[in-house]
């Protein structure tokens, strides 16, 4: 199995609270981050999910919290799809410190909405493998 999808971080002063930990927040955004991240690297971006009518959603996020991260610490994102039969999906990732020490799991589950139906698309494991020019990279 290879490696799954990682993209770099560097903590920024003004992304931490006052005991100058990452502030809990901004460890959601550096998840989202490594999805679009992957998504682009796949091949798929933004404007081409709107034009084909879809966008992906959040439908549960579970963060737990392992080791501090502070200001200017390096840090690697990975974000792996695991897919299964129905409309939903989940996401794996871990924000991994450099030394490798893990500071956050992150899991998730989402869908792939239709725009025009406000529903979730029966397939989106087919839907993002069509969209897809890299499908590998997203685990199709």
């Amino acid at each position: 199995m290879s490696e799954p999808f990682s993209v770099p971080v560097t903590v920024r002063g003004y992304e931490t609270d006052t005991q100058g930990h990452l502030n809990q927040a901004v460890y959601l955004n550096y998840a989202e981050h490594a999805r679009w991240s992957l998504l682009q690297a796949a091949g798929i971006r933004q404007a081409g999910l709107v034009a084909r009518g879809v966008g992906p959603v959040s439908l549960e996020t579970t963060v737990r919290y392992r080791r501090e991260l502070l200001a200017g610490d390096e840090a690697e994102v990975t974000c792996a799809f695991e897919w299964g039969e129905g409309r939903t999906f989940r996401m794996v990732q871990v924000i991994r410190k450099a030394d490798g020490t893990v500071a956050a799991e992150i899991e998730g589950v989402g869908g792939l909405i239709d725009l025009t139906a406000r529903k979730l698309v029966a397939d989106p494991r087919q839907r993002f493998k069509e969209l897809a020019s890299e499908p590998g990279l997203l685990g199709l």
